[in-house]
């Protein structure tokens, strides 16, 4: 499998904050509360990435960016994938007219190595995660799909994702569980 289809089971994407639906019964909260909720959708784990970032208004920058660099396939694929996925905010703070800008079709390969850049192979828990920060002395080297280097580090009761250049992404829902990977929703976009 190539690095493009590794990398993009991704941004079809989710985000915002875990909640969890109260039920009437003691028998449906128990199935709610294992379905957490980005962007006000349910993200069910008998979905794919794709299938259920589709849904999530806190995605729809991303869902369109995955679109246009014809990753959609990739990340309905079998992965696993982890996914570091930015939310609209972290898309409306790059600088202005980059986000038209790279989904021109003349971008495509600009875009696509900004998405895969996001998504690393394997399915890495937030326990995953700080199992490697504590081995590493305080920090992680991931690889992505895209070839570069993330690093992860915890800061107070948070992860912190660094990209390549210095730029910081905070965590801010993790473990949202897909059938192939698992999303950790972003608060800014990482560059290669």
């Amino acid at each position: 499998m190539n690095k493009l289809r590794l990398g993009f089971a991704l941004l079809a994407a989710p985000v915002a904050a875990f909640s969890c639906a109260v039920a009437l019964s003691p028998v449906y909260a128990a199935v709610e509360d294992a379905v957490p909720t980005v962007g006000g959708a349910p993200m069910y784990p008998t979905k794919n990435i794709v299938e259920n970032a589709v849904n999530s208004r806190d995605h729809t920058t991303l869902v369109a960016a995955v679109q246009a660099a014809g990753l959609v396939e990739t990340l309905q694929g079998t992965g696993p994938f982890t996914v570091f996925a930015p939310v609209n905010a972290a898309f409306e703070r790059l600088p202005a007219g980059t986000v038209p800008t790279l989904l021109r079709p003349e971008n495509r390969g600009t875009l696509t190595s900004i998405l895969t850049y996001h998504v690393v192979p394997g399915r890495l828990s937030a326990a995953n995660l700080m199992a490697q920060v504590r081995a590493g002395g305080g920090r992680a080297t991931l690889t992505t799909a895209q070839g570069g280097m993330l690093t992860v580090t915890q800061s107070g009761n948070m992860l912190v994702v660094t990209d390549a250049h210095g730029g910081q992404s905070r965590i801010t829902q993790a473990d949202v569980n897909q059938s192939n990977g698992v999303i950790h929703v972003v608060d800014s976009v990482l560059m290669p």
